[in-house]
């Protein structure tokens, strides 16, 4: 049987001939960086407030319940002392700083640990201020309505929207991800393999946070959203203010 011949090789908008498989694996790669760009999380984030200030206020109420505490109420201490910590800040925060600590030691750079210190800073000061700002009441309350909590008034039950886990849990682990591939010659398996346990660990957070009820889905969802954003403005922000010796240079990765 005669061998086939290989088709011909598509060329790109200058001429020059590239692969058409690696050209059909960068259209998903385009789809994903427009999906997750600044402005698509800034514009999805917004709609998800306003949402959450009216039309999905009886979507959230109707939807939430103490779910593991009714539904499996032996696994709530395992859900609530085990899986929930793991978006928080005593095990996210120790994870960024070892990834850090070892990379700005390796290479002899303040530069990892600068990136680290700005993505825990952007957590208060954005985080922080959104929920500080917009005053949800927890589910606790049985009250949905923005602005109608805050810390004076109701505490730590004043300020759920957005959930801080959810934010955590793409914000802090995405940062340790994003130096990996950006100080590392980590493989492309290895950054999937990396990617794909950040978006497990986002999910865990919010699967966890709405299954123990103490957030509204909202809540959750605007949580990812800002993680989302204010990563990308991290990452973004590092990239343009990177200055390396051109021996010390690894290509960047897109998240």
């Amino acid at each position: 049987m005669l061998l086939q011949a290989p088709a011909a090789p598509a060329r790109a908008l200058d001429g020059s001939r590239v692969d058409a498989r690696a050209a059909r694996t960068r259209r998903p790669e385009l789809s994903l960086g427009r999906l997750t760009s600044a402005p698509a999380l800034a514009v999805g984030l917004v709609v998800v407030t306003l949402l959450a200030a009216g039309p999905f206020r009886g979507i959230d109420e109707v939807a939430h319940g103490y779910w593991a505490r009714t539904l499996t109420p032996g696994l709530q201490p395992f859900i609530q002392h085990v899986l929930d910590p793991i978006a928080g800040q005593a095990v996210c925060l120790p994870v960024l700083l070892a990834v850090a600590v070892t990379l700005s030691w390796r290479h002899r750079t303040w530069r990892p640990l600068w990136c680290a210190a700005m993505a825990e800073l952007a957590f208060y000061g954005g985080v922080g201020l959104l929920k500080v700002v917009l005053a949800r009441p927890a589910p606790t309350t049985d009250d949905a309505d923005l602005f109608d909590g805050g810390l004076r008034q109701l505490g730590w039950s004043g300020i759920s929207y957005p959930s801080g886990h959810a934010a955590e849990a793409v914000l802090i682990y995405g940062t340790a991800v994003y130096l990996v591939g950006r100080w590392t010659n980590a493989s492309a398996r290895t950054m999937t393999t990396l990617r794909l346990g950040v978006g497990l660990v986002a999910l865990n957070a919010v699967a966890v946070s709405y299954n123990l009820g103490w957030h509204w889905i909202s809540d959750l969802v605007g949580g990812l959203l800002v993680g989302g954003l204010l990563l990308r403005l991290l990452v973004e922000a590092d990239r343009r203010g990177w200055r390396l010796r051109p021996r010390r240079a690894v290509v960047a990765r897109h998240l």
